[in-house]
C-alpha cells in the first residue's frame, strides 16, 4: 500500500519533490497558501500584461534534464539560451558592456579598461571550473548526517581551495583583474543574490564558472511561468491535487511523529509523513516554536536582500536595450557595504531590468512592452517601514528614463509595486528576505538547516534554506536530496 505524503507549498522544490515522490509510488497531496502554485516562480497577470514575479532566468540547465528523467517523462518545456548574457550599464558611461559567454567577444567589450583580458578569464575560470567540480558532488549534491559528517566530506576537497574560505570574493576578484568594471561585473551574481562580493567567501567565484563556461544562462520559451505550469499538468495527470489559500499553522504530533498539519481554519491533514516547502530555519521557529529557532536567534542569522519589484506595462516599444540588464554606479564598495543594513539613501539605486516581452511577446499587448525591475533592498530587520516604497520606485523609474533616454514614466499604462512587506506576507518570507538564508561559511552545507528535522522523523525540508542552498537549480538538487532521505527511511514504492 503506497504512502501519503502531504507537501506544504507550491515552490519548485516542493513541485519537484512531489514529482520524484509520485515516481517512487507515493500519493501526494499539496498545501499552498498563495492562489496559484510557485512560489517566487510565479506569474503576475494585469492589465493585458504579463510579468515573471521574480526568477528571469537560471543556470544549470541540466539539473532540470535529470528530474525529468528521474521522474521518467520528457521536459515539457524549451531552453532558451541567453547570448548576450546580459547587458550593463555603469552611470556616466555612454555605452552598454554586453557580457558575453564567448571570451574573444567578451575581452573585446573591454579592451579600453582591462588588457588582455581573454588571457586573464581562461586563468580565472580555468580555477573557478576546477573548484565547481571537485566541490559539486562532494559538498553541493549531498545529504549530511551531522556535523562531522560534514567535516569529513570538506576533507575530501582538495587543498588548494582551502584557502578561498576565509577571504572575500573581491579580493580573489582582485588577484586577476584591474579594473574596477570587470571586477563589479563578475560579482554581481553574488550582490543580486543577497550578499556582497566583499562578505561572500573567495569559494562562491565558482559562480563565474557556471555563468559563463558551464551552462550559461537560461530563459523559457513562454516565460518563465511555463516551468510550472507544465508541472502542474503532469502532477495533476498523477492525481496530485493542490488545496490553494491555505496557511499551516501548528503542527500536532505524537511520539515524536508529526501526525497532523492544521491550517488557518482549524482543518487537519494526515499523511505518513510530512515535507515543508517553505523556509526551512523560519518554520521551525514560527510554526514548531522551537527555541534555537527564536525571533531573535532568526534575527542573528545572516539573510539575503530584501526585494523591491516594479512591474510596468508600457505603451510603446524598447529600443537600444537587452533582455536582462543591470544599472549600476562608481560608488559599488560604499553601496554593497551599506544597503542591505540601510545606511545609505536609496536616491541613488542600483537595479536590474528585464523586459519579459522581448523573449515572449504574448507578455505584453501588440506595439507595448513589459518591464520587471528589480532592486535589493534592506529587509524588515533593517527597514521594517516601507511607506516609502512608491517614492523609491519613482526615483528608479525616473532614473531609467534618464540613462536610456526613454520615457518610462509617461508610457506606463500598468504599475505594480511590491515591497518586502509584501513578499513577506505573499510567501511567509522571513523579515521580507527575497532568497531565505545567505550563505555564509556558517550557513552552508551540513551548517544549513537540515532537510530532515531534528525531532520530528517524519517531517522533512525541501527549498532555498535548506541544502544545498537558494537559486532555481539548487532548489531542484534540494527535491533530489530529500527525496533520498525520504527513500532511505521508507524505501521507494516502484522500482525505477
Amino acid at each position: 500500500m503506497s504512502k501519503k505524503v502531504i507537501i506544504t507549498g507550491t515552490g519548485l522544490g516542493g513541485l519537484s519533490t512531489a514529482l520524484r515522490l509520485t515516481t517512487d509510488g507515493y500519493q501526494v497531496e499539496m498545501i499552498e497558501k498563495y492562489h496559484q502554485a510557485g512560489g517566487r516562480l510565479n506569474l503576475l497577470e494585469k492589465d493585458g500584461f504579463k510579468f515573471d514575479l521574480a526568477p528571469t532566468f537560471f543556470s544549470m540547465s541540466y539539473e532540470f534534464k535529470e528530474l525529468m528523467e528521474y521522474c521518467k517523462m520528457e521536459t515539457p518545456f524549451e531552453f532558451l539560451k541567453l547570448d548576450p548574457l546580459y547587458a550593463v550599464h555603469f552611470e556616466g558611461d555612454k555605452r552598454n558592456y554586453l557580457i558575453y559567454s564567448d571570451l574573444k567577444k567578451l575581452a573585446a567589450e573591454f579592451r579600453e579598461v582591462e588588457p588582455n583580458l581573454e588571457v586573464k578569464l581562461k586563468k580565472f575560470l580555468t580555477q573557478t571550473g576546477n573548484l565547481f567540480h571537485d566541490t559539486e558532488n562532494i559538498i553541493i549534491k549531498q545529504n549530511f548526517n551531522s556535523l562531522l559528517h560534514y567535516a569529513t566530506q570538506l576533507m575530501r576537497v582538495p587543498l588548494k581551495h582551502g584557502p578561498k574560505m576565509f577571504y572575500s570574493m573581491w579580493t580573489e576578484l582582485s588577484r586577476h583583474f584591474t579594473s574596477f568594471e570587470v571586477k563589479v561585473i563578475l560579482s554581481l551574481v553574488g550582490f543580486f543574490l543577497g550578499s556582497t562580493p566583499f562578505k561572500t567567501p573567495a569559494v562562491y567565484t565558482l559562480l563565474s564558472y557556471t555563468e559563463l563556461v558551464h551552462d550559461g544562462y537560461h530563459n523559457v520559451k513562454g516565460g518563465m511561468y511555463t516551468i510550472v505550469r507544465e508541472l502542474l499538468k503532469e502532477l495533476e495527470k498523477r492525481g496530485v491535487t493542490i488545496r490553494y489559500n491555505t496557511e499551516i499553522k501548528e503542527v500536532e504530533s505524537t511520539d515524536g511523529k508529526v501526525s497532523a498539519l492544521i491550517d488557518q481554519h482549524g482543518n487537519r491533514y494526515t499523511a505518513d509523513l510530512f515535507v515543508i516547502n517553505a523556509d526551512a530555519a523560519s518554520f521551525r521557529g514560527q510554526v514548531l516554536k522551537r527555541e534555537k529557532f527564536s525571533e531573535k536567534r532568526l534575527d542573528r542569522m545572516h539573510w539575503t536582500m530584501g526585494p523591491l519589484t516594479i512591474y510596468l506595462g508600457i505603451n510603446g516599444k524598447v529600443e537600444n536595450m537587452y533582455h536582462h540588464n543591470y544599472f549600476l554606479r562608481r560608488n559599488f564598495e560604499e553601496y554593497s557595504r551599506k544597503i542591505f543594513t540601510n545606511e545609505i539613501k536609496m536616491d541613488k539605486a542600483y537595479y536590474y531590468v528585464n523586459i519579459p516581452s522581448m523573449h515572449n511577446p504574448e507578455y505584453a499587448p501588440p506595439g507595448k512592452e513589459s518591464i520587471f525591475i528589480l532592486c535589493p533592498v534592506p529587509e524588515l530587520r533593517y527597514k521594517p517601514d516601507w511607506s516609502d516604497g512608491d517614492e523609491i520606485a519613482d526615483g528608479i523609474i525616473r532614473d531609467l528614463g534618464e540613462r536610456t533616454g526613454i520615457d518610462f514614466a509617461g508610457r506606463t499604462e500598468s504599475r505594480t509595486v511590491l515591497t518586502p512587506v509584501e513578499w513577506e506576507k505573499m510567501f511567509n518570507l522571513y523579515k521580507g528576505s527575497g532568497l531565505g538564508l545567505a550563505h555564509d561559511l556558517d550557513q552552508v552545507g551540513g551548517m544549513r538547516p537540515s532537510n530532515q528535522d531534528e525531532e520530528l522523523n517524519n517531517l522533512f525540508y525541501v527549498g532555498a534554506s535548506t541544502t544545498p542552498g537558494t537559486g532555481l537549480p539548487m532548489v531542484v538538487i534540494s527535491s533530489r536530496l530529500v527525496t533520498e532521505r525520504i527513500n532511505k527511511i521508507y524505501g521507494s514504492v516502484h522500482q525505477k
